[in-house]
């Protein structure tokens, strides 16, 4: 699933350089992440940078945005262009 920015985020600017998507961005208070180019790191890294990288544990599964390893594997596919 994608992942969301909670409330508590303190606009620490460390998770937005981190997203390789660049699905992260600064929205009107807070960061926020853009669940179509969101992959959970999928295809780039073991786990989500933003995720690691947030010094509040701000960084949650988004329940609105449910996708499976595949599905997201998938999207990363189609956002580079990798078809065949």
């Amino acid at each position: 699933m994608a992942l969301k920015i909670l409330n508590t985020c303190i606009n620490c600017d460390m998770c937005e350089p981190e997203c390789p998507n660049e699905a992260i961005t600064l929205g009107a208070e807070i960061y926020e992440i853009n669940s179509d180019s969101c992959t959970e790191c999928v295809g780039h890294y073991d786990a989500p940078t933003c995720v690691n990288v947030c010094p509040i544990d701000s960084v949650k599964p988004d329940e609105n945005h449910r996708e499976t390893h595949s599905q997201l594997l998938n999207k990363f596919i189609n956002l580079y262009n990798m078809i065949e």
